[in-house]
């Protein structure tokens, strides 16, 4: 009994003394210093700290030192002229991350960290021993040196960059004439040759020395002309990039409701005014370039709307209402006088040149569409082109059976020749036939051969008006390029769409009509939610002409497809895809 006794006062004491023990008083297998990183903040007035994200400068703890440097920026924002100054330095907020149960004495809060000031700490580790340190702050000048973004805009060309190996490729199959260069590097770093200043042919490699803000630390970049496959057929998936966003009214100086047309080449982007001179944007960057002289036209209602060929031929025309007569002017490049090309005097019945469209080259082969504005029945006015030369002044007039439109509508054709070739019809009216319902379908694929509806894509309702489309052939693969307008609450559902046409089998697609995507598995490749690109974003005033346009252009290599589109009172924009086989 008594052993029993013993055992049980054994184990109590040895309960309670494990019971009382404390977590402090466990030790590591190994001891070690305890101090992982320390950091600096710049601080307002108040000693709050400014911008705990981009404004944390660490010294990471060198083992085998005592002495702790804090590096602070030379410029505060580091892409900023703006220097760091004494004042900044003088009251910085002090943060430590240790180890568990390890300590710092005095304890850290804010410290003067001025070049000439020193700060001694102790550091207690999980041992309680203890180890002596030496704080001080040092301004250094950035060590980095990358080139961060290359491109020739002239060109059109954007530099891949591979990091590792220092290499910036540029995909062409084309000689490359001497051009400057758009770049971003590290900030307040140094380049040279510099291509910003310098023009430079890449058709042989290019090697650029990009020298830190420290002047020590170097990087070389070799940029070469190199040619990538393309992918099997059609658009790279994920290479859509917007390559710029312009406000028509505050930015390009457009009028309120008189911009409706836009004309886009390779070389230029011109955008009807209803005067005398048309705005014209570089393709891509949009900045403002010198405008358009139409006065040959007569201006107003006589430059109603422009377009472009598939050659960048620009074509201008008027708005021939009451059975006015129709007439069209042709240029082949900005420097020309605008030419007469098409003088219809015959139309006795129908308003004509709300819109205009051409498949194919003016200077060859091209079939141009014009619809007729009625509110009874769908008919458009089609001219011929053969060897560069208009086959008649007067045009077929062509009806589309079953559909009918008034003011809202464009027509292109698939082909250049074959006027019995397949056409796409976008279309709204403010007078839907009571058999139609209130609905009218965005985008209408059409038998050319009997001018019927092989395939309609998704309907909209009244209020919500589509008038632009445009038909291309990208690497091997059709594609149609439609918008919508939100008529009925403006910015809410401005969008654009580019729709794969190569199979009218698979030409479906499932739509919400406040905006969202079109279901996956149809027909578009890529639609965008373009809210802030409307009419009341871009100028607050409200689109009331129900206007817009889009447009598709080439590039010479086939490897780019640029996609143009805008809403009067809003933006204009231009966005890139491409076809290169990146993997």
């Amino acid at each position: 009994m008594k052993n029993k006794l013993n055992i049980l006062i054994a184990g109590i004491i040895v309960m309670y003394v494990g019971g009382c023990q404390t977590p402090d008083d466990l030790l590591p297998p190994v001891s070690h210093k305890g101090v992982n990183s320390i950091s600096a903040y710049f601080t307002d007035n108040k000693g709050n700290i400014l911008d705990e994200n981009n404004a944390k400068f660490t010294a990471t703890i060198t083992e085998g030192s005592n002495e702790i440097v804090i590096p602070i920026p030379y410029f505060y924002p580091e892409n900023s002229d703006n220097m760091v100054t004494s004042e900044m330095m003088s009251k910085m907020r002090i943060r430590a991350v240790l180890d568990d149960n390890v300590t710092v004495s005095p304890a850290l809060l804010y410290m003067d960290l001025n070049p000439d000031n020193r700060y001694s700490i102790t550091v207690t580790d999980q041992r309680k021993e203890k180890h002596e340190y030496i704080i001080r702050g040092e301004v250094k000048k950035s060590s980095a040196c990358s080139i961060e973004e290359f491109t020739l805009p002239e060109l059109s060309l954007d530099g891949i960059i591979s990091e590792t190996n220092k290499k910036i490729s540029l995909i062409t199959p084309e000689d490359l004439p001497p051009v400057k260069a758009s770049i971003k590097i590290s900030p307040h770093a140094t380049i040279s040759p510099d291509p910003r200043t310098t023009a430079i042919a890449y058709n042989t490699d290019q090697q650029f020395v990009v020298t830190a803000h420290d002047g020590i630390t170097k990087a070389t970049y070799t940029v070469t002309r190199t040619i990538l496959p393309k992918i099997p057929g059609g658009i790279r998936p994920g290479s859509a990039k917007i390559m710029f966003a312009k406000k028509l009214i505050s930015e390009l100086g457009a009028t309120n409701h008189t911009h409706g047309g836009l004309a886009a080449t390779n070389n230029y982007v011109v955008i009807s005014t209803r005067s005398n001179q048309n705005i014209v944007i570089n393709p891509k960057t949009g900045e403002l370039l010198s405008p358009l002289d139409v006065s040959i036209t007569g201006g107003d209602l006589n430059d109603m709307y422009n377009t472009a060929d598939n050659a960048g031929h620009i074509l201008i025309c008027n708005l021939a209402q009451n059975a006015g007569t129709f007439k069209m002017w042709k240029l082949n490049s900005l420097s020309e006088t605008p030419e007469l090309f098409i003088d219809w005097k015959e139309n006795t019945t129908f308003d004509i040149g709300r819109k205009v469209s051409v498949q194919g080259n003016i200077a060859a082969d091209a079939i141009i569409t014009a619809p007729l504005h009625n509110a009874s029945s769908g008919q458009f006015a089609r001219w011929k082109v053969t060897g560069g030369i208009l086959q008649s002044q007067t045009p077929d007039i062509v009806t589309v059976n079953g559909m009918t439109w008034d003011r809202n509508v464009d027509v292109v054709y698939t082909s250049a020749t074959n006027v019995n070739a397949d056409y796409f019809v976008t279309r709204y009216s403010d007078f839907v036939p009571s058999s139609q319902g209130n609905d009218y379908s965005m985008l209408n694929w059409i038998n050319g051969s009997n001018n019927t509806v092989r395939k309609s894509l998704v309907n909209v309702n009244a209020g919500f008006v589509s008038n632009a489309v445009d038909y291309t052939v990208f690497n091997n693969i059709p594609y149609a390029l439609v918008n919508y307008l939100n008529g009925a609450t403006w910015g809410q559902a401005d969008m654009v769409y580019l729709v794969n046409a190569a199979d009218v089998g698979a030409f479906t697609a499932v739509y919400n009509e406040w905006g969202g995507p079109w279901g996956a598995g149809g027909a578009v490749e890529w639609a965008c939610e373009l809210h802030k690109y409307g009419a009341m974003e871009g100028s607050g005033i409200a689109n009331g002409n129900y206007t817009g346009d889009v447009a598709f252009v080439q590039s010479d290599s086939g490897y780019f497809l640029y996609v143009y589109f805008m809403f009067t009172n809003g933006y204009i924009v231009g966005l890139q895809f491409d076809c290169l086989d990146v993997n």
